[in-house]
């Protein structure tokens, strides 16, 4: 059932939950999370992040009908989001494709540039009825840069005034988490997470998912994240479940790699819905 970040977003903060936000660049991985998130019975997140593009993982108008037909047929509410655009023509063209929700990223510009670019995709979004996530502060690298650069912590009072003055439907916040593997463990910076989540309206939306403790997940939640975007090691887990294997034949590699990234987006959704104790 394809809905919009909202709607999903809704699911969340009245069950208390955080959303799993997966990236599907591909058709093992789509297969991988929705077959996941049905077997749980959990609503899901399923996103192309315009680096996948610059990457040569997929294209995204080839990789958008694909991600909506497995949404629209789905057993569980699924939005189709496009994470880190940070060209204004580039989620013009998801929203375009019919992506249920954009994340404008202007996180690196000057503040004002930031929030008009966001009001421009907030506009264009609501004429096909789509959401629309922002960043303030930085999770440093973006998906697939490297990972682990310093975070610029999102200020709480910026925070305010950069929803206020956007009108967005959730908020990407900076706290301690980065992209990409963690060389140490990150420390999360909890008292700013509340007070960003005591002073605004919208959900929070944690980056850099991946690799965060279950305790960490739980607090965080409870803190009032309600999307975590992981990808990185459900990724890995995919990587790892063929690289010391001898293969005949293609097809079993996808397979196997597969069955591996759905039990990884599994354990992680079971975490993120308080399924797993």
């Amino acid at each position: 059932m394809l809905v919009n970040l909202k709607e999903i977003l809704k699911i969340a903060e009245e069950k208390k939950i955080a959303i799993g936000s997966f990236n599907t660049p591909n058709m093992t991985s789509l297969k991988a999370v929705i077959g996941a998130a049905e077997e749980l019975g959990q609503p899901v997140i399923i996103m192309h992040a315009q680096v996948h593009e610059e990457m040569g993982l997929c294209k995204m108008d080839e990789i958008a009908p694909v991600m909506l037909m497995f949404a629209k047929r789905a057993k569980v509410p699924v939005c189709v989001h496009l994470d880190h655009g940070t060209d204004l023509d580039y989620v013009k063209k998801g929203l375009e494709l019919g992506f249920t929700s954009v994340m404008y990223d202007g996180s690196t510009l000057p503040t004002e540039e930031n929030v008009a670019n966001t009001k421009i995709a907030v506009a264009e979004a609501k004429k096909t009825g789509a959401s629309v996530e922002a960043e303030i502060g930085s999770m440093g690298a973006r998906e697939g840069g490297g990972g682990n650069d310093a975070s610029i912590y999102t200020d709480p009072d910026a925070a305010v005034k950069f929803v206020a003055d956007t009108g967005i439907d959730a908020l990407a916040c900076a706290f301690g988490t980065a992209h990409g593997f963690y060389k140490d463990a990150p420390k999360l910076d909890f008292e700013r997470l509340s007070k960003i989540d005591s002073l605004i309206n919208v959900p929070i939306v944690m980056h850099g998912g991946s690799g965060v403790s279950e305790e960490d997940y739980r607090e965080v939640i409870k803190r009032g994240v309600r999307k975590v975007n992981y990808y990185t090691y459900m990724a890995k887990a995919g990587g790892e479940a063929v690289s010391n294997k001898e293969y005949s034949q293609f097809h079993d590699v996808l397979l196997d790699a597969e069955k591996a990234m759905k039990e990884n987006v599994k354990k992680a959704i079971m975490i993120f819905t308080s399924m797993y104790q």
